[in-house]
């Protein structure tokens, strides 16, 4: 059984890198097309020193106070399995962190992603027993999180494998982002003010009253989950326009009318 802040914690880490992951790797592609590459983090660009490398610090140092959490709030068995996800996402950020910051271990994207990989299998192994192990609502609420976890491993697997795709690039940063407001969602649902009407949190299990009280649950979290799905997108593509009309290259509108006539016109 989980808590609120035991969910709020990670969503935000997840929130906060995945928006950023969507923003850098749409305006790396509509300022320079033509050399597009996938990356396993984005620096923030004009700016030197260690702030450029925020990301990583993020997912290092979120990772640790985390973990920190986990092992002080109750450390038990279960809070011990979350530990072992929270290593492995804190080992491809410490990583990417020496890979930037020294000359020791220099790794490509490529190898960076395939360690991101195993960091979102990991914590795909865990969900998924969690949700098997979890009954009822909650337990559908977990399913849900499983799905958007392998989207994550899909992703990310695949940015490694075709390093110039923007739209896997992009569909990783959407995944990401997509689990952060799922973790909200499930924070808010199962252990906050949006509790189903006949459902209740007792002895640190949800408890429906009835079958149909939980069936309507499951109902609701189908329209949460559509609902935050279509509200990504929709930021998604704001967020392109306005990087696009922005920070467009002559490339970008060049290669559209490529995709559209088969043929370069200039």
């Amino acid at each position: 059984m989980g808590t609120f802040s035991g969910h709020i914690i990670p969503g935000t880490l997840f929130l906060a890198v995945g928006i950023w992951h969507i923003w850098s790797a749409i305006v790396r592609y509509v300022s320079t097309p033509r050399s597009f590459k996938v990356k396993a983090w984005n620096p923030i660009p004009g700016i030197n020193g260690k702030l450029r490398n925020l990301e990583i610090y993020v997912i290092t140092i979120g990772c640790l106070l985390d973990i920190c959490f986990e092992l002080s709030y109750a450390p038990n068995l279960i809070n011990f399995e979350h530990c072992g996800m929270l290593i492995m996402f804190f080992i491809f950020g410490f990583t990417a962190l020496l890979s930037q910051e020294t000359r020791f271990l220099r790794l490509p994207d490529e190898a960076l992603c395939l360690i991101s990989t195993t960091a979102f299998s990991a914590e795909y192994f865990l969900f998924y027993f969690h949700s098997t192990s979890h009954k009822g609502l909650e337990g559908y609420y977990h399913l849900l999180l499983v799905i958007l976890i392998g989207l994550c491993i899909i992703s990310t697997l695949a940015g490694a494998i075709i390093p110039t795709s923007f739209a896997l690039d992009l569909s990783s940063g959407i995944s990401i982002t997509l689990q952060g407001v799922w973790f909200y969602q499930m924070a808010f649902t199962l252990y906050g003010p949006m509790m189903p009407e006949g459902c209740s949190l007792k002895d640190d299990n949800i408890e429906c009253k009835s079958l149909n009280n939980q069936v309507r649950g499951e109902m609701l979290a189908n329209f949460q989950f559509s609902s935050l799905v279509f509200g990504v997108f929709v930021g998604v593509l704001g967020i392109y326009c306005f990087a696009a009309s922005r920070y467009g290259h002559s490339d970008l509108r060049r290669l559209v009318r490529l995709d559209d006539d088969g043929f370069d016109t200039d």
